[in-house]
């Protein structure tokens, strides 16, 4: 049996939408940035209903003058796996 870490969605949610705010950036700055037409893929990773892909995760970063490992919340409880 291993153990690995497990991304907290809604830890990881949360921490994107203070980054966001932290920067001053409203989500309609992000959907621009971004290109989408649409921003209820800022609201679903902020909701930690879905995240980024790496590269989202990338320009992220970038935009928030973060590390990637800064965006993501590793959970406490290490997933066992069979």
């Amino acid at each position: 049996m291993s153990n690995y870490p497990i991304i907290d969605m809604a830890g990881t949610g949360q921490n994107i939408r203070n980054l966001r705010i932290r920067a001053g950036l409203s989500v309609k700055d992000l959907q621009d940035i971004f290109g989408f037409s649409t921003p209820q893929a800022l609201y679903k990773w902020q909701h930690g209903a879905a995240l980024p892909t790496v590269d989202n995760l990338v320009v992220l970063a970038a935009v928030f003058g973060v590390k990637v490992d800064d965006i993501l919340v590793i959970a406490d409880d290490i997933a066992e796996s069979a």
